[in-house]
């Protein structure tokens, strides 16, 4: 169910989408967000949060413009203040079988349906709505535009990162601690000298002539 803001707010007051939706009526206002829909390599991972009003809604920023130091930072930040998230997590097969869009939003959907609470609106990064029966309202750089996107940008990129460091250790002869499973040089070569292994997504150009399948 998308719904209209209005007017946009001034930018750099990155509560104001949640505080209009409060004074509106809205009680649980979450953001959403998703990370790892351009890499050749690994799950697909969407973070839905509340924050709780009383914290400095100024230092989630985009996770784009943090360092891995700052990101997971903040990610503790946010579960010692009590904000309410949820995570979820699509495998590349799933992307394989959805495609890359379909996957994304089905993650957030996971990662709402995952939070502790039943959110009643959702700001969510991006041009498309979560196909959920949530009142929600779809930002275009929303990470840039509200914390609560934000924070879970920055979960959902901290989450992938972790997920991605573990299967650094399953499968060492791709670097996946480097690249985080992005179509680098270094990546690219490392899929022609071993062949690809089951975390990377066959739909995807780089991999897909593999497997003799059509490009991403």
């Amino acid at each position: 169910m998308q719904h209209s803001l209005g007017p946009d707010f001034v930018e750099s007051d990155t509560f104001a989408f949640e505080r209009r939706l409060m004074a509106q009526g809205r009680k649980v206002v979450a953001g959403v967000d998703e990370a790892g829909r351009g890499p050749l390599a690994g799950p697909v991972v969407a973070a839905c949060v509340v924050l709780p009003l009383a914290c400095d809604f100024a230092i989630f920023r985009d996770s784009k413009q943090l360092s891995a130091i700052a990101r997971a930072r903040l990610r503790d930040e946010l579960l010692r203040i009590g904000a309410r998230v949820g995570i979820g997590i699509v495998p590349a097969a799933e992307i394989d079988r959805l495609n890359i869009l379909q996957a994304s939003l089905f993650a957030m959907k996971k990662a709402m349906e995952a939070l502790p609470v039943t959110p009643d609106f959702l700001l969510v990064d991006g041009k498309f709505p979560v196909p959920v029966a949530v009142a929600q309202q779809p930002l275009v750089k929303g990470d840039s535009r509200s914390a609560s996107i934000s924070a879970a940008s920055i979960v959902a990129k901290v989450t992938r990162d972790e997920l991605m460091e573990e299967f650094h250790h399953r499968f060492p002869q791709y670097n996946f601690r480097k690249h985080k499973g992005y179509p680098t040089a270094e990546h690219r070569q490392a899929i022609r000298t071993h062949g690809p292994c089951p975390i990377h997504r066959r739909s995807f150009k780089g991999v897909a002539e593999f497997f003799g399948q059509g490009h991403e």
